[in-house]
């Protein structure tokens, strides 16, 4: 789409934008796609024209198509020759399967080469719906602004029969076991753990799956790195992660070690695990977590386009929030419904365990 609209060819978008002292990207992600520019207060209003234009009316013709198709085969290619990306990759792939999650963002070679523009054109007119858009404005917004947006095309799209929503959606589909397997160019062995947790919607569940995460695994007096890599010293490094998902979040450790540590890596991490049964989160370790991720988010507030995309995101869904709801969420846990509610989860046996070597040269 960056490829150009009905009304500027290629390459003018990212000229325009430049041209207003701004700047202009996009990402694509496992439920939504973003498209944003950063640029200063005055020029917000050209801004806004410009990439209403780049999004709602893409030329999509078969040149600009194909080069953008190139670009994207070699990102692929790129993508598999990274070992790390591989990893997570196959870890993914199977665990989830055969739900979308467990495929790669960028898609497969087979699928893309299969792809031409009238094809990509059905899918804009069928997807780049209202009800499927959310536009979100950040920063210090002018009233003309206001004015602009609610006159521009995006108030005339046709509303979608069914806007996102995941109310009606069937539980993320998980497999729980262990595989192990050998992977080229990888330089240090993995230990790398999946469960499933709640899915966006609750985000209460997840506010305390970002506090279990921390307990366990952030900085060096969590309970992994002060065990595995302060005190035994068998890990080069270990973290441990939420990925908040529409229809079903993730939470995922990975371990980095030597090839022959990987055996006594696993044993402690599951024994660290289970020891948050019998040892239950602590009011230091509790109130530690809760300053560490209510900082990260109080922080998170402070650029205007973290602030569009996180409401964006939010308002896409169905999700009206206010900016620090989520502040609030980490207040409604302490130390004991934490270690009842959420260390049981993380339990071995409820995750998908990938066994990742390097793969042994002939």
């Amino acid at each position: 789409m960056f490829k150009g609209s009905r009304a500027f060819g290629p390459g003018e978008f990212d000229r325009r934008i430049e041209a207003l002292g701004g700047s202009s990207n996009a990402a694509t992600g496992f439920d939504d796609v973003h498209f944003h520019v950063l640029v200063p207060t005055q020029e917000a209003g050209e801004a806004l024209h410009l990439l209403l234009d780049l999004v709602l009316n893409p030329a999509l013709d078969q040149d600009c198509f194909d080069m953008e198709r190139d670009v994207v085969l070699e990102e692929i290619a790129q993508y598999s020759d990274q070992p790390d990306d591989q990893v997570l990759q196959t870890a993914l792939g199977l665990c989830l399967a055969p739900h979308a999650y467990g495929r790669p963002i960028l898609g497969w070679e087979s699928s893309l080469r299969a792809m031409n523009p009238n094809g990509m054109k059905a899918y804009h007119q069928r997807r780049y719906r209202g009800g499927n858009c959310c536009l979100s404005l950040a920063g210090h917004l002018q009233e003309d602004l206001i004015k602009q947006v609610l006159d521009s095309p995006l108030m005339g799209l046709e509303r979608s029969e069914a806007p996102p929503s995941t109310a009606e959606t069937s539980s993320l589909p998980f497999q729980c076991g262990r595989d192990s397997r050998q992977f080229q160019r990888l330089e240090a062995a993995r230990l790398l753990m999946i469960w499933p947790v709640a899915a966006a919607a609750d985000q209460l569940a997840i506010a305390g799956a970002d506090l279990a995460t921390t307990v366990l695994a952030e900085g060096r007096r969590s309970r992994l790195v002060e065990r595995l890599r302060e005190d035994l010293q068998i890990v080069e490094t270990i973290d441990m992660d939420v990925t908040t998902l529409e229809q079903g979040s993730l939470v995922m450790l990975e371990a980095c070690c030597p090839e022959e540590h990987l055996e006594m890596v696993e044993q402690e991490v599951h024994s660290q695990l289970q020891r948050t049964l019998s040892e239950p989160v602590t009011a230091e370790e509790f109130d530690r977590a809760l300053q560490l991720v209510g900082n990260g988010h109080r922080f998170s507030l402070e650029a205007p386009g973290a602030v569009a995309a996180s409401v964006g995101t939010q308002m896409l869904w169905g999700r009206h929030r206010d900016l620090l709801a989520p502040l609030e969420d980490l207040a409604q846990w302490d130390a004991a419904s934490l270690s009842a509610g959420v260390m049981p989860l993380l339990q071995p046996q409820n995750a998908f365990t990938l066994i990742a070597r390097p793969e042994e040269i002939a």
